[in-house]
């Protein structure tokens, strides 16, 4: 019996986690970086959900600009933001900006939301899912264990709920916990089984 899914998917990121969550879906998926990096750069007017859209597009052009997309195939392309205080935060440069980052965590909730595109030969659909996360108060001693012994710098917000600092500072989350890792896995599959149709 086969998956109800089983358009080829391209997931056009470097990130490992969405490759993994794509896996325990058991969808049938490459990895391409044929669009390169791309940069992070939007109008300061976006908000919110906004701006993970508009990444995610930005994104997905950026790979159109490289390569044609095979026939029958769905390229997947996606951006993370943590936004707290009526701003971003993004992917901390150093050590001193993931402290900074995690002590505005800490004891605060923010939201994340996950831009997704999903771009055919033909067509194009975009859509976003939002997630509430609950810190408790943290240590300095805390923060600074998490970011020497765990690896901030490639994730937004500077944490990955699947990591240390998930387990023992997060109280609750409301929404998806997918979305928080990067890909709202649930959303995507629904989409992708409606793309075609």
């Amino acid at each position: 019996m086969r998956v109800p899914v089983s358009i080829p998917v391209i997931l056009a990121s470097q990130s490992p986690r969405r490759a993994q969550l794509l896996q325990q879906a058991g969808l049938q998926f490459t990895v391409s970086t044929a669009g390169g990096e791309t940069d992070e750069l939007y109008p300061p007017e976006l908000q919110r959900e906004a701006v993970a859209m508009f990444l995610a597009h930005k994104k997905a052009e950026a790979f159109l600009r490289a390569v044609a997309i095979p026939d029958e195939a769905v390229v997947v392309t996606a951006d993370t933001v943590v936004w707290i205080k009526n701003r971003t935060l993004e992917k901390p440069a150093n050590r001193q900006e993931a402290i900074e980052m995690l002590e505005m965590l800490s004891d605060n909730v923010h939201h994340v939301y996950t831009g997704v595109c999903l771009t055919t030969n033909n067509k194009q659909r975009c859509f976003f899912d939002e997630s509430k996360v609950f810190f408790r108060k943290l240590s300095r001693d805390e923060i600074e264990y998490y970011v020497d012994h765990y690896k901030p710098y490639d994730k937004a917000g500077a944490y990955g709920i699947q990591e240390w600092i998930g387990c023992v500072g997060i109280e609750r989350i409301e929404g998806s916990y997918h979305n928080i890792v990067g890909l709202p896995v649930a959303k995507l599959y629904r989409e992708l089984q409606d793309i075609n149709s």
